[in-house]
């Protein structure tokens, strides 16, 4: 048997709490429906194109005293997408839900994310298998992947996998592509009359899956505790030695959720937003500008150090750089099967892409060094866009500002030094042992998403709201995926996708960092949040995130 550690063999034996309304279990339970629901955009298109599953009520539940007899299901599991602290509690839940339904369910576990319903590689979870994970952060209890779920064929394979292990629902756990896929699978087993059900729970700990329905995406809490740690450990060494600007990349590509969080729960002297940056079209050498700006006043002051916090995605909204990258993504997708590309040096890659962006986008390409230029060419993601966390966006800030404060330095207006340390803060958040909110929410969210399920619902994204009360007091229900839905051009095709819920700019998240920004910058404000707290008073431990917090508080007065 594996050791294990002292941390996780206490973990092992938390038992998460459950809202109200399903600590009765899945059998006493009455649905209420909602309104019927729409697409955010698009409506006419998403429609045609989820003609079975379209226009959905949302749906809650409650607790009721009688208890109601469950048929025998066989339910499928699938872990799509990146890591996320929590979804080891996910699957716990639906299993823990499953079985005191009916004893005889089964739930079967797909291995390798997607690709598992396809090839038909599965396992069947037992009380010995699942407890061994439960509250334990990782995929690994049955490993996770990128495989997209949209071709007939496909559709197909996963059909007779079903068949053959007479499962009749299929929860699949993931962010907004992988929940398309969820609502594209639910929409074919529809149309095909198969009787099988989809229903998939919110993970990401971008942050950027979410709506009134959904107000976190798991892993989000874990995540951002975890990276706050670090960056608070860095800033106690930054005023310690008081010597070197830290420049710090942490994980969200499209949306700057995570950078937004950290710095909130850390107020470092510098955070980007691309929302923002994106918003006032701010062009790189304006970054540059800013950003110096902010390092020559301190200097001034006597602080040649302090942290700045850069979204993993900001280069795609800078605006020349997000339409030199669109440019791009386009023309690799011809280029990546053109042998003659292929087999080229680097140097010639450069030309070729210069000679087929156009005009002002080439330009942009070739300002830029070698090793952002070569790192823009790197192997596409599974959409066919630039994989921005191989841009070392943060490096070539530090190149470019070191740049400009030696100009700065012979105009008289820097006297200081500038030393700068680069950091990419992705992987290190995405495994770690889940918080108590997250294993708490992540259990609730698999427990509801079986009582989803033996309602016969299908096109659901498991809902858990209200999270800033007490676990006892929050919501449980479901939304339709169709709801969260809009058009975006993928692979040069438009495409039906769940919409990503960016940083607003009119949100009191981000007007936090707005209020603050200038004090932040020029004193230093650190806080040190420590690792994540597992015993211990509810105040320390069972906290959630500013961004929740604040965006719930709005919420709350505006009813």
């Amino acid at each position: 048997m594996t050791k294990l550690s002292p941390l996780q063999i206490e973990r092992l034996q938390y038992q998460p709490k459950l809202p109200s309304s399903l600590q009765n279990g899945v059998n006493s339970l009455e649905l209420v429906e909602g309104s019927a629901t729409q697409s955010v955009r698009d409506q006419e298109q998403i429609q045609k194109l989820f003609a079975n599953t379209y226009g959905k009520p949302t749906v809650t539940f409650n607790s009721t005293s009688s208890s109601n007899s469950s048929e025998v299901k066989n339910v499928g599991v699938i872990l799509s997408g990146g890591q996320a602290p929590g979804g080891h509690n996910v699957i716990a839940g639906l299993y823990d839900a499953l079985k005191n339904a009916n004893s005889q369910n089964k739930l079967y576990g797909f291995l390798g994310g997607p690709s598992g319903i396809i090839e038909g590689k599965y396992v069947e979870f037992t009380d010995e298998f699942i407890n061994d994970y439960r509250n334990t952060g990782g995929f690994d209890i049955i490993g996770s992947g990128r495989t997209k779920l949209e071709t007939e064929e496909q559709f197909k394979s996963s059909l007779e996998v079903c068949k053959k292990l007479n499962i009749s629902a299929v929860v699949i756990i993931g962010g907004d592509d992988s929940n398309t896929n969820a609502a594209l699978l639910a929409e074919w087993f529809v149309k095909n009359n198969t009787g099988i059900q989809v229903i998939g729970c919110p993970k990401t700990i971008d942050g950027d899956l979410k709506n009134e329905q959904i107000e976190i995406s798991f892993g989000f809490d874990t995540a951002t505790k975890t990276y706050a740690e670090l960056i608070g450990n860095i800033q106690r060494d930054a005023n310690s030695a008081k010597k070197y600007w830290h420049f710090i990349k942490i994980m969200g590509r499209s949306a700057s959720h995570v950078a937004l969080e950290a710095a909130l729960q850390t107020q470092p002297n510098v955070t980007l937003i691309s929302e923002e940056v994106e918003a006032k079209k701010m062009s790189l050498s304006s970054i540059i500008d800013y950003m110096s700006d902010i390092i020559a006043r301190r200097a001034n002051n006597g602080k040649n150090f302090g942290i700045a916090v850069i979204p993993e995605g900001l280069i795609e909204f800078i605006p020349e750089m997000g339409s030199m990258i669109s440019n791009l993504n386009d023309i690799m997708a011809t280029l990546e099967s053109d042998s003659t590309f292929t087999s080229a040096s680097s140097a010639e890659k450069f030309s070729i892409v210069e000679s087929k962006l156009n005009a002002e986008n080439a330009k942009v390409y070739s300002s830029l060094p070698a090793l952002i230029k070569e790192q823009l060419l790197a192997d596409r993601d599974p959409h066919g866009n630039v994989q921005v966390s191989k841009i070392e966006t943060e490096k070539l800030l530090i190149e470019m500002i070191s740049a400009k404060l030696s100009e700065m330095k012979k105009a008289g207006s820097f006297n200081g030094k500038f030393s700068a340390q680069s950091h990419f803060f992705g992987y290190e958040g995405r495994c770690a042992f889940p918080s108590n909110f997250d294993a708490d929410y992540c259990y609730s969210l698999g427990y509801n998403a079986f009582a989803l399920i033996n309602f016969g619902l299908t096109g659901y994204l498991s809902s858990v709201r209200n999270l800033t009360q007490p676990a006892d007091k929050w919501i449980a229900g479901g939304v339709p995926l169709t709801m969260m839905m809009n058009m975006e051009k993928r692979h040069g095709e438009m495409k039906p996708v769940i919409q990503k819920a960016l940083v607003r700019l009119d949100g009191p998240v981000f007007k936090q960092l707005q209020d603050n920004r200038e004090d932040w910058a020029m004193n230093d404000r650190y806080l040190f949040p420590g690792a994540v707290q597992y015993f211990g008073p509810s105040s320390v431990c069972d906290i959630t995130t500013v961004t929740l917090q604040l965006e719930r508080s709005k919420e709350l007065a505006s009813v």
